[in-house]
């Protein structure tokens, strides 16, 4: 029984323990009201949509307001978290939506709104919040230290829990008394503390001494990093699927009330609270799930406990039953989507993060977003029950995905290396000089051929990932130990930040693949700008001369440019540098 308390209370202190931290409890404590705010919010426009219109679709339609735009600006919003100041780029977010809330307030006092309006307006809001989150997210490792992201990424998803387990029902009693304006209104004044704590979060940011990315670029390279990350793709896929299938609970739920449990916006609220409850119960056990289970089993098991969930939903006609439905749905729906969030934050270094977060959300609830009006129009067809029978019966196959796309094993997030200084070229270069050619020659003992070619497979998506293009490896057919690997990079710049983006488990596969080159003479790295006819357009300033050549541009060829690897026992020297400095 003690030893069971004080498991209970470890576990209490583990979860709270990023709350000890002023900035992330301050602009904790003042999203929870935000989130507040935003789930009265919705109660106010999903029921005024409900006395408006009929048409299921339409219903369905306001969820995928909110949500559409998560899954239509979210890559080009996680990009501008990663190149500028994410308080900023978070401050600029809150106004957006506090002023597409305040214009649904005055619209609606004036009674001046329509369905389509009404649509509008959530889009707008819902921008906000598609700015916001990839901002938000990625900055809470520079709030919490790194061993404490788990809990805060888990205490995050309580706070929006929390507000859903006691907002829909103040929603609710608020929308029966008042109507929908005050609804919107308090919603407008609840954002107030988030902007309060932004202001008075002091970040402390680590200035680049490499110049930010261009948009256009900065996209591409979260795209590119992800298509290159195995672990991301999986989660980002099964995110995905969860979003298309389970979409459709909360999406129908105002009609569930209307229509199987005859309720009115109090069983609504009620019925969001019931939810609300439970994913906080389930955002309260990620930890001990985490522990206990991999990530594929507990995501099977979400998935059945959460079929059967809906099921029970579709065919209760009791509001208690319903309820108890909807705390479950709500406790495993937490859990599933804590795992894919911290999934992705452990996978993704800083400098991607926030890219890596808004592919994922923009993936994850833009499958929200498409299943709610999927969902709303086959409701429209079939009928509220059946739509929720075909959502539970999808939910209880897909564990199947996991056959195909096993969730990956991941406990810790990858630690940035440390920046390496520019190398030493001969040959006058600018920022925008290139493409730039890698070369990187090992010697590699017959024996050892098929391991080396494997680990190279893994450099190679590291080297993707990071801005490299057009990697390839090598073997010499006269000198059959010769193996070179080959890489592009755009510009200089870019080669310079490819070079500076690995984490140390990255750098780890350098040296992995140092450890296998033998013989006397040292790894050789050549360093070449390439100039193919017609690609590059002359101009006063380039101070490399000529337009079409093929240069070298090696530099001092000194420890800094040939690392020195042996493996044990080899003859010859050791290496003495880490083959990342090329």
């Amino acid at each position: 029984m003690m030893d069971s308390l004080k498991s209970e209370l470890s576990g209490s202190e583990r979860i709270t323990a990023p709350l000890r931290h002023i900035a992330f409890r301050r602009i904790w404590l003042a999203s929870l009201l935000s989130n507040l705010g935003a789930l009265i919010r919705s109660v106010g426009a999903a029921w005024a949509m409900t006395q408006m219109t009929s048409s299921a679709d339409k219903v369905a339609l306001v969820q995928t307001a909110l949500l559409l735009p998560i899954m239509l600006i979210s890559i080009p919003a996680g990009a501008i978290a990663d190149m500028h100041d994410r308080r900023i780029v978070a401050l600029v977010s809150v106004i957006i939506s506090l002023a597409g809330a305040s214009a649904l307030t005055v619209l609606t006092w004036l009674d001046l709104i329509t369905p389509n309006v009404l649509l509008a307006l959530c889009f707008v809001v819902g921008c906000g919040m598609a700015l916001m989150d990839p901002a938000w997210q990625s900055s809470v490792s520079e709030q919490v230290p790194l061993e404490t992201l788990p809990a805060a990424v888990a205490l995050n998803s309580i706070s929006y829990n929390i507000a859903r387990s006691v907002g829909p029902a103040i929603g609710g009693i608020v929308v029966a008394t008042a109507g929908a304006v005050a609804a919107f209104a308090l919603n407008v004044l609840l954002y107030l503390p988030l902007i309060i704590a932004l202001l008075l979060w002091k970040r402390i940011s680590v200035p680049s001494r490499l110049p930010p990315e261009r948009l256009s670029r900065a996209i591409v390279s979260g795209v590119r990093y992800i298509i290159n990350s195995p672990s991301i793709k999986i989660v980002v896929a099964r995110a995905m699927a969860t979003g298309l299938i389970g979409g459709g609970i909360m999406a129908l739920l105002p009609l569930v009330v209307r229509d199987l449990l005859h309720g009115d916006a109090q069983t609504y609220g009620v019925m969001l609270s019931a939810f609300g409850l439970g994913a906080v119960i389930g955002a309260l056990n990620v930890t001990k799930v985490r522990k206990r289970m991999s990530g594929e089993a507990a995501l099977r098991a979400c998935m059945l406990s959460m079929g059967g969930a809906i099921t029970a939903v579709g065919l209760s006609r009791e509001p208690i039953l319903t309820a108890a439905a909807l705390f479950l749905t709500g406790a495993v729906w937490m859990i599933v989507w804590a795992l894919f969030n911290i999934g992705v934050q452990l996978s993704a270094p800083r400098w991607v993060a926030g890219r890596s977060l808004a592919v994922y959300q923009a993936v994850g609830w833009g499958g929200v977003a498409v299943g709610s009006w999927a969902w709303g129009y086959l409701a429209d067809l079939a009928g509220v029950q059946t739509s929720l029978l075909i959502s539970a019966g999808l939910m209880l196959v897909s564990p199947v995905l996991g056959l195909w796309l096993r969730m990956p094993r991941i406990s810790t997030r990858g630690e940035d290396a440390e920046m390496l200084a520019d190398p030493e070229v001969r040959l006058a270069l600018n920022d925008r000089s290139g493409p730039v050619v890698v070369e990187i020659e090992y010697r590699v003992a017959q024996d050892n051929a098929r391991a080396f070619h494997n680990l190279m497979q893994n450099v190679q998506l590291y080297r993707q990932r990071s801005g490299a293009y057009g990697w390839s490896i090598a073997r010499d057919m006269a000198d059959p130990d010769l193996w070179t690997e080959r890489y592009h990079c755009p510009t200089w710049l870019d080669y310079l930040r490819q070079r500076n983006r690995s984490t140390q488990s990255e750098r780890a596969l350098d040296r992995q693949a140092a450890d296998f080159h033998i013989g006397t003479e040292p790894i050789r790295v050549r360093r070449m700008l390439e100039r193919p006819f017609g690609s590059v357009r002359r101009r006063e300033d380039d101070p490399d001369g000529t337009a079409n050549e093929l240069v070298h541009a090696q530099g001092l060829l000194g420890v800094d440019e040939l690392a020195r690897a042996r493996r044990p026992g080899s003859p010859g020297p050791v290496k003495t540098i880490d083959l990342q400095q090329h």
